[in-house]
């Protein structure tokens, strides 16, 4: 069973609260779950990012989801995904050191807004794999990942078009991984999420 708890990060702009989700055996390494825009209602608790982290945890990482500025008990404002890169930096950083996991691999998985922020995470720290989940590529620059990044969104997404997606995919060599009928938010069809991240491994 997998232990969970609730803590607060000193980051760029004050605390960074922070769920960290820690897998019953050895770690494989750190995953950082990013959540959708807050602007929007997006929190630590939404739940597309629980089930990112819970499929990281089964995959055997530690799974850290922080609120980004002004959610909840995380302080600072809204940075448009700037500040917000790098107190997702500072949280891995205060992660690594607080388990003992500085050479440990790093995955970074991102939902919506949280994906645009975590693939400039991913430019300053190297990252072994990545996971996209509705890619918020109407939301900002959303900079190039690798070939064997897993990238999912729905067929029906209003919010981010699937074909924007595809067009932002397409000269990086990138799959999308595409669920019929599925929404922005994937109701009803989080376990498929769960299933395409895990057979992908």
């Amino acid at each position: 069973m997998a232990a969970s708890e609730r803590i607060l990060i000193p980051g760029p702009a004050g605390s960074i609260e922070t769920v960290i989700d820690t897998p019953d055996q050895v770690p494989a390494g750190i995953a950082l779950v990013a959540h959708p825009n807050p602007l929007y209602g997006g929190t630590l608790d939404n739940k597309v990012v629980q089930i990112l982290a819970k499929t990281m945890v089964e995959l055997g990482y530690v799974a850290v989801r922080p609120n980004f500025r002004g959610v909840g008990q995380s302080e600072g404002v809204h940075d448009a995904g700037n500040g917000e890169t790098d107190d997702m930096v500072a949280v891995v950083h205060a992660v690594r050191a607080r388990h003992a996991l500085a050479e440990a691999p790093l995955v970074l998985a991102g939902f919506s807004f949280g994906s645009l922020v975590v693939s400039r995470v991913a430019m300053r720290l190297a990252a072994q794999r990545m996971v996209f989940v509705g890619t918020a590529v109407t939301r900002g620059r959303v900079e190039p990942v690798p070939e064997d990044a897993i990238v999912i969104h729905g067929e029906k997404d209003d919010v981010v078009p699937l074909e924007l997606v595809l067009r932002w995919a397409e000269p990086l060599g990138v799959p999308v991984v595409v669920i019929p009928g599925a929404d922005h938010f994937f109701h009803r069809r989080l376990h498929i999420i769960r299933n395409i991240i895990r057979r992908g491994w």
